[in-house]
């Protein structure tokens, strides 16, 4: 036995051809020993090795092993310990069998990996904006240092902006190609999404903007204004503002909406519906409009504890929202979204311009879904006029 499988660990270990590996079926039962062991390859200081992670019941453990070291270790294993193996290598996958008696059996299958192995032991994350590379807005605003390395006290916001951008790399496919975009951030705040979205759309894609960033603390406006300036960010401005008075534009591309308090949002959405807006991300906050509003004798188990009452507020406040959206267009999602602030998670509606909604199955759903709670939406009387008639019902 033991020369059998000598020899095959002996041909694919050393030269690198095994992807993967998974030893299993103990042959004694024991509620603290390991019924698993999954095997990879690995580079560490130039060196291969394999990697061994142990799968216990509530944990798993790992061992980085020198190919001197794991060779007699995964030949132990099989031995004295386990039943099963499967070893996929590119050429072949070898299915290594032990009999209650100790023989061993190998079967050598069609390969089923097709792809060789990754050999980094820690995978670099592939970010919308890379680590590594000066980008000068992350440095202005103290994200990175001048050589473009993030500084360990803002790593959470560099991964948070990254984020955002990989919800906007999505809906790129929706946005015109074939002229200037215009783009207004209500409630910009900082404006760090606003300067990673300017920097992506137009210095990465080569998108032709025009991008406001619209809030109604004057200083904050003013600092952000001379950085756009800074950075010669020529279609990035900054207006002082109110969202419900804003009429700069008569058409809008995309709207953004982060975090403007309660019915600020609806304001927000019903401005880009009627801009026509190829795109919305909005993350609403402080939804309080229904926690007054919705009533209901069969929910009243959960609407008496004023904490649960807040929370399904909230939900179904964003569900009206992605609703009547729907209704009017477009085609929506709800996607979790990590707060710049480093506040807990939170759900960021995405929607983008669709033709295809099957308006009328959609009215009657939220009709029913609005009458069950008896609420009376801001954002449904706000876009009454595109709307489908009420029911009667």
């Amino acid at each position: 036995m033991k020369q059998n499988m000598n020899e095959l660990l002996t041909a694919i270990l050393p030269e690198g051809k095994l992807i993967t590996a998974t030893i299993s079926q103990p042959r004694q039962k024991d509620s603290e020993s390991y019924t698993k062991v999954a095997i990879k390859p690995l580079m560490l200081k130039d060196e291969l090795h394999y990697q061994l992670a142990y799968h216990y019941e509530k944990k798993v453990t790992h061992e980085n092993l020198a190919l001197s070291e794991a060779l007699p270790r995964i030949t132990t294993l099989l031995e004295e310990q386990m039943r099963q193996g499967l070893f996929c290598t590119l050429e072949a996958d070898y299915q290594v069998l032990v009999s209650k008696k100790g023989k061993l059996g190998i079967l050598k299958k069609a390969p089923t990996k097709k792809e060789a192995p990754s050999l980094s032991h820690n995978r670099k994350k592939t970010y919308v904006l890379e680590e590594g590379e000066r980008i000068p807005f992350l440095i202005e605003l103290g994200v990175m240092n001048d050589k473009g390395k993030v500084l360990a006290a803002k790593y959470d916001k560099f991964r948070q902006i990254n984020r955002f951008l990989e919800m906007v790399r999505d809906i790129l496919p929706a946005l015109p190609k074939d002229r200037k975009l215009t783009i207004v951030d209500f409630g910009c705040g900082k404006s760090y999404l606003t300067f990673a979205l300017y920097h992506y759309l137009a210095v990465q894609e080569k998108f032709e903007l025009n991008v406001v960033g619209l809030d109604l603390k004057a200083d904050v406006i003013e600092h952000c204004e001379a950085l756009a300036r800074t950075l010669n960010y020529e279609g990035l401005h900054f207006r002082i503002g109110d969202i419900a008075d804003y009429n700069e534009f008569d058409a809008v591309d995309m709207v953004i909406t982060l975090h403007a308090c309660d019915t600020a949002t609806d304001a927000a959405l019903e401005k880009a519906v009627r801009w026509d807006a190829s795109a919305i991300l909005s993350v609403p906050c402080c939804q309080h409009e229904l926690f007054t509003q919705v009533q209901n004798d069969v929910l009243e188990p959960m609407l008496s504890h004023g904490i649960l009452k807040e929370r399904f507020s909230a939900l179904a406040t964003d569900a009206i929202r992605a609703k009547l959206l729907d209704i009017v267009g477009y085609k929506t999602q709800m996607l979790e979204f990590i707060d710049i602030e480093n506040t807990p998670k939170n759900l960021l509606i995405r929607a983008v311009k669709s033709d295809n909604q099957p308006t009328a199955t959609l009215w009657r759903e939220y009709e029913a879904f609005r009458g069950f709670l008896g609420a009376t939406p801001y954002l449904e009387n706000a876009l009454r006029d595109k709307l489908p008639a009420p029911s009667n019902v």
